[in-house]
């Protein structure tokens, strides 16, 4: 079996292991929410509203998966000792994304892009941002 064994071992901290994080995917993919919502409400052609359901909550989703991937893989617990709410926002955040998932009222989404950006501003805050993310705040 020898023959089989492999010649290199790779190691990675998580399941993105490229190290490129940012809050704004997340941000992206809410303002795409908020939008799908409006323009949902200023149409009145029944097929074009279904087509804003459909993209709000594939929009939704990723939202979720987003935030998941900062929250479990970026960061670590020496983040949560610098900022003892982060695990609370998160879980609001993703509890917004699942709420924008169900509603089309913009008030819904425009509370889920505000708790992105409380996230986005830690982000920014840590020393690993640097390396990590890719478009920081002007």
């Amino acid at each position: 079996m020898g023959f089989f064994k492999p010649s290199r071992f790779a190691h990675a901290h998580c399941d993105l292991f490229c190290g490129v994080y940012d809050p704004a995917q997340a941000m992206i993919e809410a303002k795409s929410v908020l939008n799908a919502c409006t323009k949902y409400a200023a149409s009145e052609d029944p097929v074009f509203r279904d087509r804003c359901i459909l993209v709000k909550e594939e929009r939704a989703e990723l939202v979720k998966h987003h935030l998941s991937v900062l929250w479990t893989d970026f960061f670590k617990p020496h983040h949560l000792e610098a900022f003892p709410g982060l695990h609370d926002l998160f879980w609001k955040a993703l509890k917004q994304a699942s709420d924008a998932k169900k509603s089309m009222d913009p008030a819904v989404s425009e509370k889920l892009i505000e708790l992105i950006g409380e996230v986005s501003d830690i982000f920014w805050q840590t020393e690993e941002s640097k390396a990590a993310g890719v478009y920081p705040p002007s």
